[in-house]
């Protein structure tokens, strides 16, 4: 086959097309001028969705990949179109999201002279990237494009950036294009040792007050059915982090609920009662441990996890798995002994009890007049069937949601995790809407995330993106403001918001949308938002002294959650 003399900007797009890219994210620019003259051509075959903000083309692409299972594409120009790309990349690489980001970069006898718009990406990038590299010749660009496909969504995936600069774009080069399978001493996966996962399932067996805690990995690794299989084999209850919620449905009988500073109260206070701590694809973050010293005293500890770094990082393990979940957990299951623990799951049920009388019945159904989030969020959860893709951003709205959102099909719940990206919540919701079409997409948000990327209601409304919006709004910046409520006597130092009238904004994008302010009418605007035909935003306005509970402070030992303030 004879190759094809193209550009090195033709030669991107068909080398992303060749790895099956149907949509990209991003803002055009000087210095990626010739990589969108390209892409006027194929217009038909790929998606380009314009974004407001460079923010928000990466943490759309974010939301892309995270419902979808594949790798979000974004571009960018060089300069300060670059470095708004910063904050996704940083929040892509510790939620292990795959991410193939293309930036424009000056010409390259310019390259180090503080050209217009010059910025050393690749060097800024390098600590939130799993790899990165310039390319300044057209002919690298090929197997450029073909290794950062293979580097992000191999092992535990990440983003990638490559930068291009303006010659490489206009040069030319016989186009063919190989997709790559290995990389000299990149080792994406250990192969799964039987020996560690014999020695794992001979501790499984002996336990008495086992727990499981699954995390991202699971829904990373497609591993759903191998660890419902596993649950139920061995009857162990399951408690999730915050991006493994969906991963097991919300109804399985195992389930026992969320880990973490705002998780369930059973599975924190319980976590230092248990004789066996099983994690598979979760990293111990700070949020689910509390205070390390304190954290599971009593229990041995089995790791599941494919990154190795992870291994022995914060907590010391007993026996550790590497390798791929699925296998890892099919493994296990195979070796281990159908068994149940009635008597260690009702100590959860109990503890789910006094949660439910303390905290969960006057979030969900409260009595006093003002609005909760924790209503709004059950009513939302219940009108979409408890089916919809749930995208938030971060705070208050963000933990109400993980904890009474329900769910029935992984892929589910699109969250900033590790890095807490306010502002990730609307750009998010109009990449998963891109990545799941057919599903009903419920972004939920609160008022001072929403501010940060506003803009894009301008993408969702040229796009026609029937993304549904409910903005939680306490005129706060509410999670600051229950910290220095709980731990600061209530001096609140510059949390308090002087809101727009937000419905005005979503109306002068060609968005309808209402305000709800009364329980009388809370049920029938959530409803009406769901039935709209297109994008719609429902304010919501709830107490400003609304609080999320339970509550792990910081520094404490997970055992140490409270209830009320």
């Amino acid at each position: 086959m004879t190759a094809k003399r193209v550009t090195g900007s033709q030669a991107l797009i068909l080398s992303l097309m060749e790895e099956g890219v149907d949509t990209i994210f991003g803002y055009p620019g000087g210095a990626i001028m010739p990589v969108y003259d390209a892409l006027y051509d194929f217009d038909k075959e790929v998606k380009h969705v314009l974004t407001r903000h460079e923010q928000g083309a990466i943490h759309g692409a974010q939301g892309y990949a995270r419902v979808s299972g594949k790798p979000g594409i974004c571009f960018a120009t060089s300069g300060p179109g670059a470095t708004n790309l910063m904050t996704g990349i940083a929040d892509a690489m510790i939620d292990s999201t795959p991410l193939v980001c293309i930036t424009g970069q000056v010409a390259e006898p310019l390259l180090g002279t503080d050209a217009f718009q010059e910025s050393d990406i690749v060097g800024m990038s390098i600590p939130v990237t799993k790899w990165n590299y310039q390319v300044t010749t057209p002919e690298e660009i090929p197997t450029a494009i073909a290794q950062a496909f293979y580097i992000a969504t191999t092992g535990r995936p990440g983003p990638v950036l490559i930068d291009v600069t303006k010659d490489a774009q206009f040069g030319e080069l016989d186009f063919e294009y190989e997709k790559c399978t290995k990389i000299r001493s990149y080792v994406p996966e250990m192969q799964v040792d039987p020996h560690q996962v014999k020695a794992a399932a001979e501790l499984i067996d002996a336990a008495k007050k086992p727990l499981i805690l699954f995390g991202h990995g699971i829904i990373i690794g497609r591993a759903e059915e191998e660890l419902k299989a596993f649950v139920e084999k061995t009857g162990i209850p399951a408690a999730w982090t915050l991006l493994g919620l969906s991963a097991l449905p919300t109804e399985h009988p195992l389930n026992v609920g969320m880990l973490g500073m705002h998780g369930n109260y059973g599975p924190n206070k319980l976590t230092n009662e248990a004789d066996l701590i099983i994690a598979v694809g979760m990293r111990f973050d700070d949020r689910v441990t509390g205070k390390v010293s304190e954290y599971a005293k009593k229990a041995k500890i089995v790791h599941l996890e494919i990154d190795p770094a992870e291994v022995d990082k914060i907590i010391k393990t007993d026996v550790s798995v590497l390798g791929d979940a699925k296998k890892a957990l099919k493994m296990l299951t195979n070796n281990v002994k159908e068994n149940s623990h009635t008597a260690w799951l009702e100590e959860f049920k109990k503890c789910d009890v006094i949660e439910n009388e303390k905290v969960i019945q006057k979030d969900l159904f409260p009595t006093k007049p003002g609005l909760t989030m924790g209503e709004a969020v059950r009513i939302a959860s219940e009108k979409t069937n408890h089916e919809a893709v749930l995208v938030t951003d971060v705070g208050q709205h963000q933990m109400i949601a993980q904890r009474y959102f329900k769910f029935k099909n992984s892929r589910s719940n699109v969250t900033s995790g590790g890095l807490g990206t306010m502002g990730f919540g609307l750009p998010a919701a109009m990449g998963a809407q891109l990545g799941a079409p057919d599903r009903t997409v419920v972004a939920m948000i609160g008022d001072g995330g929403f501010q940060m990327t506003i803009q894009e209601l301008g993408t969702i409304a040229q796009n026609k993106l029937p993304v549904k919006i409910m903005l939680l709004n306490n005129n706060f910046l509410g999670m600051v403001r229950q910290w220095q409520q709980l731990f600061f006597d209530k001096r609140y130092s510059f949390t308090e918001l002087h809101n727009p009238d937000f419905i005005m904004i979503a109306k002068g994008f060609g968005i309808d949308g209402h305000t709800v302010d009364t329980r009388d009418n809370l049920e029938e605007s959530i409803q009406k938002m769901v039935d709209h035909d297109g994008p719609y935003l429902l304010e919501v306005k709830i107490e400003k002294e609304d609080n999320v509970f339970p509550m792990v402070p910081t520094g404490a030992s997970v055992s140490d959650v409270i209830l009320e303030p």
